[in-house]
């Protein structure tokens, strides 16, 4: 049998450039919004090719709660401009008021007038719901967003991941949110900055259409030959904001061509390949992935193995990969990958809350997100833009991108042993309890978690050294790729969920060990206060609970140390 390097090699040789192309100029062709009819029309023709490569497909359709921007309007001491609005904000048939600039850093009082009625503000940056809520709580009665450069960016605009539940309530904008390019923002501070009271009169309109629709996923699979129960999941949304071609039709582009790559070499796949295709990223906040953990909890949880995701690839000048995202237990599953197109040292970037990662309350890692970007570190200025066109998309850099995502995918179903580094999620998580024990300083006792950490450590390493220092029997290949399973069911949800592992934590910035920020909160937090007892309180439990998981980790390697010495 050929070593793995070799095969990857040979397999990556599969991929044709000129496919990649047509398949982007296909489903890019239209403009995809959630629940729309061109959508489907893509989602079809992705279906087509699948099946036409031999895979097993399903199409189904569910209830999302989706929101599209439909127009926004914008004068300012009687001067028009041009202006968007954003998914999930509120619509206004007309909002007459005073407009002032805000500095974000400097801000500090509220934003009420004296005259008891709220402002409209400008802020510098992209839309986004943490400064909204902030502005929303203080009083304003509108948000205008000045971005950057020519363009105005597309962005939904709320903190709610999927669908919202009974009790999300406060996630969601309850004022309207524009946003202006550069030039016109620029226009409009220099005519309130004109005025002695750093005020302008505006009057504004916004339409937004929020509701529930029906979308579609679509689940294409290549069975594995050994373990066909376990999977991986190959995941990319195929909704976009205007016609999307680098976001997201490059990246289906590039799951279309992995594909028919892998259908031609399925015998080497010891583990399945699940393909999925999703709605209402762009407009229901991750609503198609959330929906499918959602209503596949227990299957993810069971036999998934690991979520590689795929956004954005194949752009022109998207010369750096070195950051592209990964969880420490996947590093050297996305470095490798990288090196057989770039000799590029692999720096790699901690996920943010953020890109379809609706898995990691099942327990599934994850590897990548966004893989190649601009030197700057983004996607390009055409990002959520009008431009983002076929024009933006570089044929060498799509194929270059295919081989990276076929590498990890192909290693990831075909490796005998699962290749992901528990010792490097246990390593992540001592550095963070530390982190967490110094900042403490005594308020909260976490030593069961360092004492259980440690023993966990000295565990992980003895496991893998038995799995390094040679082949092992079928039997205990079974075993052990089972331990790392079992493993990441208790780790993942540790290092990266901060709530229950049957819900969907609230989008945004992301620490890792989330369930401990509080820490950061009790550390300059009054000793003694109501405050300071209630977070006390809260991480008291999550101590438990992690102490609990931690437990459960350390007995399974003590139960596989124990088997493998009475043999």
């Amino acid at each position: 049998m050929l070593k793995q390097e070799t095969l990857i090699s040979t397999i990556t040789k599969e991929i044709n450039g000129d496919y990649l192309i047509a398949y982007n100029e296909q489903i890019a062709k239209d403009i995809r919004l959630s629940g729309s009819e061109e959508e489907l029309r893509a989602f079809e023709y992705i279906r087509e090719q699948l099946e036409r490569f031999g895979l097993t497909t399903e199409l189904t359709f569910n209830e999302a709660y989706i929101s599209i921007p439909i127009k926004a309007e914008l004068e300012v001491e009687g001067v028009p401009f041009a202006a968007i609005t954003h998914s999930m904000a509120a619509p206004v048939e007309q909002l007459n008021t005073v407009l002032r600039f805000v500095d974000l850093e400097k801000m500090k009082m509220s934003l009420v007038a004296n005259d008891d009625t709220a402002n409209a503000v400008i802020v510098h940056g992209l839309a986004n719901w943490p400064v909204i809520h902030r502005l929303q709580q203080q009083g304003a009665s509108a948000v205008i967003f000045i971005n950057s450069g020519e363009h105005t960016h597309e962005m939904i605009v709320s903190s709610i991941w999927g669908n919202p539940a009974a009790d999300d309530e406060d996630g969601y904008p309850t004022i309207p949110v524009l946003s202006v390019n550069q030039a016109d923002g620029e226009q409009i501070k220099s005519m309130l900055f004109a005025s002695d009271q750093k005020k302008a009169s505006i009057k504004l309109h916004t339409e937004v259409r929020t509701e529930w629709v029906s979308v579609p996923t679509l689940i294409g699979e290549i069975q594995g030959t050994v373990d066909p129960e376990s999977f991986i999941l190959f995941s990319g949304h195929v909704d976009s904001w205007h016609y999307g071609a680098m976001d997201n039709g490059s990246a289906n582009a590039v799951m279309v061509e992995t594909a028919r790559v892998l259908s031609l070499h399925r015998d080497s796949l010891r583990r399945s390949v699940r393909f999925a295709f999703w709605s209402g990223h762009s407009h229901g906040r991750y609503a198609g992935s959330a929906l499918y953990s959602d209503l596949h909890w227990e299957d993810l949880h069971e036999n998934g193995v690991l979520h590689i995701n795929i956004d954005s690839v194949g752009a022109k000048g998207a010369t750096n990969l070195g950051l592209a995202n990964t969880m420490a237990e996947t590093r050297s599953l996305c470095r490798d990958a990288i090196s057989t197109v770039t000799e590029e040292p692999f720096q790699g970037s901690p996920f943010a809350r953020s890109g379809d990662q609706s898995f990691w309350g099942a327990g599934l890692p994850s590897a990548f997100m966004g893989l190649s970007y601009q030197p700057e570190g983004w996607f390009g200025w055409w990002w959520h833009t009008t431009e983002d066109t076929l024009d933006k998309i570089d044929a060498e850099h799509l194929v270059r991108d295919c081989h990276v995502y076929v590498a990890a995918v192909h290693r990831a179903a075909s490796s005998v042993i699962i290749p992901i580094d528990q010792r490097q999620g246990v390593q992540t998580l001592s550095d963070r309890i530390a982190y967490y024990t110094e900042l403490a300083r005594g308020q909260v006792d976490l030593s069961v978690l360092t004492d259980r950490v440690e023993l966990l450590q000295v565990l992980m390493d003895r496991f893998y050294e038995r799995i390094e220092n040679g082949p092992l029997p079928e039997t205990s290949v079974q075993k052990v790729n089972q331990i790392i399973l079992s493993l990441s069911r208790g780790l993942v949800p540790i290092n990266y969920v901060q709530g229950s592992r049957y819900d969907h934590d609230l989008a945004g910035s992301h620490s890792l060990v989330p369930a401990l920020s509080g820490i950061e909160k009790l550390a300059v937090t009054e000793v003694g206060s109501d405050v300071f007892f209630r977070l006390k309180t809260s991480l008291v439990r999550q101590i438990n609970r992690i102490g609990y998981e931690l437990k459960q980790a350390v007995r399974l390697l003590e139960d596989y140390e124990h088997g493998f010495a009475s043999k």
